[in-house]
């Protein structure tokens, strides 16, 4: 069980995939931690619960998707809940960050899911972005 502070733990969100990342804010790196393949709810939030309580983190990030312009859809308005749902399941500090390119930086190959780089990039992006903090 890792007691550091400063762990952050983040969430690429999918509808049949959650890819997962750690790190922390000492180091100020990501690395993709592992994926959750569940549809169903109860499933994922224990599997979420599970590295809530071995991780001990501070904070959540979340990648919020969009269209390239910035406007919502679908999967924006069920990502929203996704982190309506974290907040009241485990009353900690959630982060969404913008993810519209994230996916364009990693090279996907045709039915591999790389969801859990693709949190860690999300994760490395909210580091790089509060570098001033």
């Amino acid at each position: 069980m890792n007691n550091t502070p400063g762990v952050i733990l983040a969430f690429d969100f999918g509808l049949k995939r959650i890819g997962t990342a750690i790190g922390n804010e000492l180091s100020r790196t990501a690395r993709p931690l592992e994926i959750i393949n569940a549809e169903a709810n109860d499933i994922r939030f224990a599997k979420i619960g599970e590295l809530i309580e071995e991780w001990q983190p501070v904070k959540l990030i979340v990648g919020l998707p969009s269209y390239p312009d910035g406007t919502e859809h679908e999967m924006t308005r069920r990502c929203k809940r996704f982190v309506n749902q974290l907040r009241g399941r485990f009353s900690l500090e959630i982060i969404m960050v913008d993810e519209r390119y994230s996916s364009s930086v990693l090279h996907f190959q045709r039915g591999k899911a790389d969801d859990a780089h693709a949190a860690a990039l999300i994760l490395q992006q909210y580091f790089d972005e509060s570098i001033s903090d």
